[in-house]
C-alpha cells in the first residue's frame, strides 16, 4: 500500500521490526524493497489505463503538446523515478504509466530508488537504535 497512491507509512513498520530484531536487516531491506516496487505497479497502471482513455485529452493537452511531453519524458523524465521513493515521487510512477515507459526501465529505475530508500533507513534507525 506505501507504494500506492493510497496513503500509508512503511518507514514506521520497517523501522519496528528492525529495532525489534523480527528479521536480519538485509532481508528487510529485500522484502521491503520488493514490496514497494511491486506497489507501484498499481500507480504505473492506473497512469497507463488513464492515458488508454484518453486522458491528456479530459486535461486540454492537445495532442502535439502531449507528444512532445512524451519525448521529454522519454530523454529526462525517467530520470525522475529515481526519486520516486520521495512522498511526492508516487506521482512520478503514474505519469511513467501514462507516458508508457519500458516496464523494465520503470522497474529498474523505481527499483533503485526503493532500495536506496531502505537501505538509508536501515542505516538511520541503526544510529538511532543501535
Amino acid at each position: 500500500m506505501a507504494a500506492t497512491v493510497l496513503p500509508f507509512q512503511s518507514e514506521i513498520i520497517f523501522a519496528g521490526l528492525q529495532v525489534a530484531g523480527m528479521a536480519p536487516v538485509w532481508l528487510l531491506v529485500v522484502v521491503a524493497s520488493i514490496g514497494n516496487t511491486l506497489g507501484t505497479y498499481v500507480n504505473y497502471w492506473l497512469g497507463w489505463r488513464l492515458e488508454t482513455a484518453g486522458g491528456h485529452r479530459w486535461l486540454k493537452i492537445p495532442d502535439d503538446k502531449f507528444a512532445r511531453a512524451r519525448r521529454w519524458w522519454d530523454r529526462w523524465g525517467v530520470w525522475m523515478l529515481l526519486a520516486s521513493w520521495l512522498p511526492i515521487g508516487d506521482l512520478t510512477t503514474v505519469i511513467a504509466g501514462a507516458m508508457r515507459t519500458p516496464l523494465w526501465l520503470f522497474t529498474l529505475m523505481v527499483a533503485v530508488a526503493k532500495t536506496g530508500r531502505y537501505i538509508g533507513l536501515a542505516l538511520i534507525t541503526a544510529g538511532l537504535f543501535g
